[in-house]
Formats: C-alpha cells, structure tokens, sequence
C-alpha cells in the first residue's frame, strides 16, 4: 500500500469510527466451499431493457412492437433463429461461441410492481415481497454453507460506501472504500494509531481494513498466471463507459475511473488464494424511458461498458476465471412497447446471463411465451415464465455447495415452486 493511499485511508476510518464502512457497491466473501470456485453476482439497478439487451428478431410480434428501435438479423449477434445479442455485446458473444455464456430471457424475481426500490429489495431479499427482512438471500447463503458457518469470522469484505442488502446478514463482512479525503500528515497518522491501539476491537477493524486496502491497491503479479492489464485494456473500460454520456465533464471521468477500479479491485481480491470467493457489485443508468437507441446511443453505450469490463475481468484473473461464475440480473424489464420519447417504461420480465470459465454455456434457457397482444403481461410487458430464484439456487447449489434444504428454507423462503436450475455450471 502506498503511503497516500493509507493516509486516505485513516482518513475515511478515523470518520468512520474505526472500520463501520458497511454497506456497498462491491462485496465479497470467503466462502471455503471447494477452495476454488468464484462466484460474482452483477446487479444492474435500473431495470434493463432485456428485448433490447437479448433481442427476439425472429419474434414475428418483435418488430412492430420496437419500430425503429427494432433488431434484425442483419444487426445482432445471433445466438439462435429466435434470439441474438445486443451489437455491443461482443465478448457476451465470444462467452456463448466459447459456452462460456448461459442467456436467460423472460426471467423476473417474484416482484410484479414497478417500483425501482421495491424491485431491487426483492431481488436481493430473495423473498417474496419487498421489506420482508433486513438480509440478504447471498449472506444466508454464505452462512450455511458447512464450511463457514462462523459467524464471528469476517466472511466477506466490501468496496465501496455500502454493503447492498443482498449481502448483510448472519455472515460475518467487513469493508472498505477508497477515500476521496484529503491526506493526514505523520503527526495525525500516529494519533490515530495510537487511539486503535487501546482498542482491541478497532485495532483488528484497522488492521483487517488496512490488508483489503493493501490488496485492492496491489498491481498484478507476474507469477499468477495473468498479464498486467495493459494501459490499453484500462483505456478500453473507461472509454467504453463514457460512451454513453454526452456532456460527461469531470463527472464522467471520475464514473468511469471507479468502475475500472472496481474490476481491478475484484480481479486483485478473486485471484488470491487466500482472498474471497465471492464479489457483488453493482452498475447503474439502466432506467432508458427517452432516447434508448438501439444498436448506437444510450443503451449501446452502457451495454459496451458492461460489456468491456467483463472481458476485462476476466482477463485479469487469468486461470482463476475457469473456476468463475458470474450472474447479471436487473429488477425488472421494461415495457415491451417503445413509449413516445424514444425509450421503453418499468416492465416486468427481462434478461439475465451467466458467464465464466466454470459454465456450462453456450444456450439459451428460456420458456419463450411470445409477444403477441394475448401473451404480454397485463397487455403491456414481456411475460415472465422463468424465477430468477431458480437459477440462483442452481449456481449456489452446484457451485458453492449450498445445501438445497437451506436454499428452500433459509436463503430462499417460500420458494419451493421455483425448482433449482440443473447443470448451470461445470461440475
């Protein structure tokens, strides 16, 4: 760790009375399932558009329904004769060529309203309304797994300024975040040395801090079996992330540094072999009601960043991919409809995908249910036909080794009619 960034970082601790950073974009834990497998979840908040994400261009009620803003066979990347990738997905495709890809379409959680916060609540509740608890489906996960049942051990760790609901609970986490904080001078780091060190508590909460930072802020190793990401590989990420902002300033600037950071950040913390085993974070700007575009504009933009940061991911962690399992899913989808300004409204079924090295890609799960006035959902939004719960419970249980009793009972309540997905995942 160099000396400013651990300046900064007393700086945050010394505010934040001793490590109580919790609550965050980017989490992780050490799950001691096999030693191997990773697993990260993705949420994109703002509900993507998953007809235009996973377009259905061979759905005869597809193009009427998107008009100008409609996929054809000549623009997307085609999966099947039914569906296809956005143009912007490009590694997504290279993932499914190479079965590294698993493509869920009119997929939802059991949420059925179009309240952002209340979506996202279910999504990572794993209940069944909104608000039924105060954790998160991914912590009791990780707390019933046999080999980490203890509590009092610090399971995972958190990048950023919060740790998002789905991973508070009974599981042990900690945090820590960048600091945007001027640097303390000697004097001020010594102080606040010496008021941790009467402390048992907020010492092993500085101590604990000050190891994650040193890892987040640690380049790439030469003996890992991955290449530094080059300046380019960096450069790709933030320019593709910019894309989609017209009058981006230093605010964008800063938007897409953090989200480089973010998957150095998870690169560093995945591939130790002493490090965690699972990561959660978080994009926004999928909320498209005007000018979504279509193969160029605001939605081809953020998916390019998306899309960007995923091969960036796995490029940096080298082998440590083939052990990795990566699931995107958003809150709801949009209307199946574009609205008169150009972008789609709050729907309910969307997209989802799987990704990695440990994935037994290469298809498309989907009970596709049409696009035809009778088939949409309340005559307005794709049909969901597929519970995201299944396919949680299939990857925790194939790849974290999570008992299905405990899927049924403690991580997912009142889920027994959404049946574990089989063979999502290499085993």
């Amino acid at each position: 760790m160099t000396l400013r960034n651990r300046r900064n970082f007393l700086a945050v601790s010394a505010l934040a009375a001793g490590g109580a950073l919790l609550s965050s974009r980017l989490s992780f834990a050490n799950t001691n399932t096999n030693g191997k497998s990773r697993f990260v979840f993705i949420i994109l908040r703002g509900a993507l558009d998953g007809l235009a994400a996973v377009p259905p261009y061979g759905d005869r009620d597809y193009p009427a329904l998107r008009r100008d803003l409609a996929f054809s066979a000549n623009n997307v990347l085609p999966l099947n004769d039914l569906f296809g990738l956005h143009p912007s997905l490009a590694f997504l495709k290279e993932s499914f060529t190479a079965r590294e890809l698993v493509v869920f379409h009119a997929v939802a959680s059991p949420y059925r309203e179009r309240s952002h916060f209340d979506g996202q609540d279910v999504l990572e509740n794993g209940f069944t309304r909104a608000h039924a608890t105060q954790s998160g489906w991914l912590n009791r996960a990780l707390a019933a797994i046999p080999a980490g049942r203890s509590l009092d051990k610090e399971l995972g760790v958190a990048l950023g300024q919060n740790i998002p609901l789905v991973m508070r609970g009974p599981a042990a986490v900690t945090s820590w975040s960048p600091s945007k904080l001027a640097a303390l001078d000697e004097d001020t780091l010594e102080r606040i040395t010496d008021l941790y060190s009467g402390d048992p508590l907020l010492a092993k909460r500085l101590a604990d801090a000050l190891n994650a930072d040193a890892i987040a802020d640690s380049p790439m190793m030469a003996d890992s079996g991955a290449s530094n990401p080059s300046a380019g590989q960096l450069m790709q990420v933030r320019d593709a992330a910019l894309a989609p902002i017209s009058r981006g300033g230093k605010h964008a600037a800063a938007g897409s540094a953090r989200y480089t950071e973010v998957i150095h950040a998870a690169a560093e913390f995945l591939r130790r072999e002493d490090g965690p085993k699972v990561a959660v974070f978080d994009t926004t700007g999928w909320d498209t009601h005007a000018n979504e575009g279509a193969a160029q504009g605001q939605l081809a933009g953020r998916l390019a960043a998306l899309d960007a940061g995923l091969r960036s991911l796995k490029e940096q962690l080298g082998p440590v991919w083939n052990d990795t399992a990566v699931l995107l899913a958003t809150e709801f989808g949009r209307t199946a409809a574009i609205n008169g300004t150009r972008g789609t409204d709050h729907g309910t079924a969307a997209a989802a995908f799987l990704v990695g090295g440990a994935v037994r890609g290469g298809r498309v799960i989907a009970d596709w249910p049409g696009l035809s006035n009778r088939a949409l959902y309340q005559g307005r939004d794709l049909m969901p036909t597929l519970d995201v719960r299944s396919v949680l419970k299939g990857v925790l249980e194939e790849h974290l080794l999570v008992p299905s009793r405990a899927l049924d009972v403690a991580v997912f309540p009142d889920s027994n009619a959404a049946k574990a997905l089989s063979g999502l995942v290499r085993t």
